[in-house]
């Protein structure tokens, strides 16, 4: 047996989003986020219900092989997400998302945490710096914001 130290990277980022926690739990789903983000298509979604719910799985195209998503928790009266996604010989990453009213629309507290299972994983970890995740939550607050107003979704190039 082998016991390390991980490597691994924890960043954590509050959106601004222009309606109801109800309105936007609900969007934080791999089916309901083809309907925001232009071009996300997870491969395969396993539910129950046809939607996010507890013990949800899905995947995603990642490279050297496909990540395994899996909902650990979803809690929308209380507003709060958890997954797990594994991309193997990669990462191992928890995200959690957090939601909260606020005084105009709701806040989302998104958290990923990052542990690297190889070379590959350390690069990986190397990459997501501050400035990578900011850039990566505005794109994202810019794409379900534009989709609360409109019911469209952004397209790339206006991100």
């Amino acid at each position: 047996m082998r016991i390390t130290v991980p490597k691994r990277v924890r960043r954590t980022y509050t959106q601004r989003l222009e309606a109801e926690p109800a309105r936007v739990f609900p969007l934080l789903c791999p089916v309901r986020e083809t309907e925001w983000i232009a071009g996300w298509e997870p491969l395969q979604v396993l539910s129950d219900s046809g939607v996010a719910e507890s013990d949800c799985v899905f995947l995603t195209q990642a490279f050297p092989c496909d990540a395994i998503w899996y909902v650990t928790r979803h809690e929308p009266e209380e507003g709060f997400l958890e997954m797990i996604k594994i991309t193997p010989e990669v990462t191992a990453c928890r995200l959690t998302i957090r939601l909260a009213a606020a005084d105009v629309g709701t806040e989302a507290t998104i958290t990923y945490l990052h542990t690297s299972l190889g070379p590959e994983g350390d690069a990986y970890i190397d990459s997501f710096s501050e400035e990578f995740y900011r850039n990566f939550m505005q794109e994202w607050e810019a794409r379900m914001n534009h989709f609360l107003a409109t019911g469209e979704p952004l397209l790339t190039d206006e991100a």
